[in-house]
């Protein structure tokens, strides 16, 4: 019986030169898996070596048009070296591919805020072939066709059925690295007591008057955690699975902590999404891409960043509510 060859052909750019990609991990059966996953889609390594060589190095152009990069612990000198490698990547129109743990999300995520990363949370290399695939499908010259934004959304789900399916799979890889005990890292929403933090000042948007040009104010942010805690209530009967719908997780968050006056940390959006980390990250990149959310600067400390409602966001779920309160029914 003839054995299944799943390699790609080489991928090219318009000049018909492979494409490229660098990799660098400290860990070296991570490398390893990185390596293999990167020629079997097609692209030609460039370099490989720990992270050490890459934060010595000068020219992102050097490297390759992908750097795949593994950082699940940074320190200070490793930070900045990240802040300067995202603006060199964005200069140089390369992929980031950065793979972290969940103790060091909210710095990673803070280092890299001009170069349009994909950032993975404890990835399987389901995952990390999934992030290979969507670089390619992002690389000119491909021959594939625009995507609309409902393609895009489909693309997304499609994405985390296929994350989901390979956890639930597994691989002989996996079991042969005993370092991943549970495949995908598995966050939980907030529990049934969960509520913001107190003490946020309320800025006049839930006085329940209208706001400038008509826009009706989003409601008492107790409100919306209510909500939060209605859909939550449904996990204690059902396969909290049949439910998941990370995006409105996430409007509903941001919308009872604006309210709140209190900011969101892409770690605590993640959490509050009831998606595992990596799919929520998918989630909050494309609604940014969309204009629902923008990244916010931390205003005493500027290596930090939040995630917030975007003016458009917060306008369209405090007409939801307003339209709620006219008609029948409550928000689910």
């Amino acid at each position: 019986m003839t054995q299944a060859n799943f390699m790609y052909d080489a991928v090219n750019d318009r000049a018909g030169l492979p494409l490229t990609v660098a990799i660098f991990a400290d860990r070296p059966h991570v490398r390893a898996e990185m390596r293999d996953d990167a020629e079997a889609a097609g692209f030609l390594l460039s370099t490989s070596g720990d992270v050490a060589a890459l934060l010595a190095g000068d020219d992102i152009r050097v490297l390759g048009d992908i750097v795949l990069l593994d950082c699940p612990v940074l320190d200070a000198a490793s930070m900045a070296a990240l802040c300067r490698l995202d603006l060199r990547a964005a200069r140089a129109g390369a992929h980031l591919v950065v793979s972290t743990s969940v103790d060091a999300l909210d710095d990673v995520f803070a280092c890299l805020d001009q170069s349009n990363p994909q950032i993975l949370v404890d990835p399987d290399r389901a995952e990390r072939v999934i992030a290979l695939g969507r670089v390619l499908a992002q690389m000119p010259g491909q021959r594939m066709r625009e995507l609309s934004q409902e393609d895009r959304l489909l693309l997304l789900r499609l994405t985390e059925q296929v994350s989901q399916l390979a956890a639930r799979l597994g691989t002989p890889d996996q079991r042969d690295h005993p370092v991943r005990e549970s495949g995908l890292w598995q966050v939980e929403a907030p529990r049934k007591g969960f509520r913001g933090a107190d003490g946020g000042q309320n800025d006049g948007r839930n006085d329940g008057r209208l706001r400038p040009g008509g826009t009706p104010a989003l409601p008492d942010p107790q409100r919306i955690r209510q909500v939060i805690r209605n859909r939550q209530l449904r996990t204690r009967f059902f396969d909290a699975a049949l439910f998941a719908d990370p995006a409105w997780d996430i409007l509903l968050d941001l919308s009872a902590a604006r309210g709140e006056g209190r900011q969101v940390s892409v770690t605590s959006l993640c959490i509050a999404s009831g998606v595992p980390a990596t799919t929520a990250l998918r989630w909050i990149a494309q609604m940014s891409e969309v204009g629902l959310l923008e990244r916010v600067a931390d205003e005493q400390d500027g290596r930090r960043a939040f995630i917030g409602l975007s003016q458009a966001a917060a306008d369209g779920m405090a007409r939801y509510f307003a339209e709620l309160d006219t008609g029948a029914g409550q928000a689910a």
